[in-house]
């Protein structure tokens, strides 16, 4: 009795290495690139470091500064949630409403259309494309198309105007999400037991609606969580894209966002103690409305 427990011991202990082996390289990778980073960005927001001399320790100043002395990331925090809470829950409705459609065609017409809804993430020159169809001059296509048809008689400044930059940001980042969330959806809606709908079938499930909310949701309530961290994590980085079409900064900061700031002291004044500080706000943010998804997605067909 007790070799045939110690030969399960020995055992155990094989599988356990075979699966550190396995595991080892991505867990140095992703502590060293991931993690390490997370707690030498906090440490470097409680310091004034400008990359050239070494950290003074301020403790809170930096974050009191961020809070109570700096008027430009007030701005950028609203600008931030606005555009977030516009465009992050529309882009997640859109993505899944376009994949639930797709999914119900045949295959080959379905591959092509799935390719087709997920260009947007593929192209090279997106920002060339949005300043082209929103040039402020007769040239641009909008501009030219709303001029030939009678409805302006100037060109408008789609891109510098701040009553209609909030407008376009809104167009261009809901056409941007139609990327890896939609195709997340459309993976999560193929692996859906089919089975599961003819028992509900029996169970006095009626309609589609119903099926919906009770057998498609949640058997694919591990792509809808990953699909919603992605649209949180993009809709609260969201910069880059920004930056291309409209620059940087915008007109009287009308788009200027968390990541612009972090980009603006990071990148351009090498403040990096301050930038390190709007990084960790902006990580906590982000984490919280990824709890917080976790939480309703949870929720779902219970």
């Amino acid at each position: 009795m007790k070799n045939k427990t110690s030969s399960l011991s020995r055992k155990r202990k094989f599988e356990n290495l075979d699966l550190i082996v396995f595991l080892g390289p991505f867990l140095v990778t992703f502590f060293t690139f991931t993690v390490l980073p997370v707690f030498i960005s906090l440490f470097i927001s409680l310091t004034n470091f400008n990359m050239l001399e070494m950290p003074e320790f301020v403790g809170l100043a930096n974050y009191q500064k961020l809070f109570l002395n700096d008027d430009i990331f007030s701005i950028a925090i609203q600008n931030t949630f606005i555009i977030a809470l516009v465009t992050g829950p529309i882009s997640y409705i859109i993505c899944f409403g376009l994949a639930w459609l797709i999914n119900e065609v045949p295959a080959k017409p379905r591959a092509f259309l799935t390719l087709l809804f997920y260009a947007p993430s593929l192209s090279g020159g997106f920002g060339f494309v949005w300043q082209l169809l929103f040039s402020g001059d007769r040239y641009g296509y909008i501009n030219g198309l709303l001029l030939n048809l009678g409805i302006i008689t100037d060109p408008i400044l789609f891109l510098k105007d701040p009553d209609y930059m909030f407008g376009v940001c809104v167009v261009i980042v809901l056409w941007s999400a139609l990327g890896t969330t939609f195709l997340t959806f459309i993976a999560g809606l193929q692996t859906v037991d089919r089975s599961l709908y003819e028992a509900a079938a029996v169970d006095g499930i009626k309609n589609r609606w119903q099926e919906l909310y009770f057998v498609t949701l949640p058997s694919m309530r591990g792509q809808l969580l990953f699909g919603a961290i992605l649209n949180v994590t993009g809709s609260f980085g969201i910069g880059g894209v920004i930056t291309q079409v409209f620059g940087f900064p915008t007109t009287d900061y009308a788009l200027h966002t968390i990541m612009h700031h972090l980009d603006d002291y990071g990148g351009v004044r090498f403040e990096m103690g301050y930038a390190c500080a709007i990084a960790t706000l902006l990580f906590v943010i982000s984490f919280t409305m990824n709890k917080l998804f976790q939480f309703v997605l949870g929720r779902i067909g219970k």
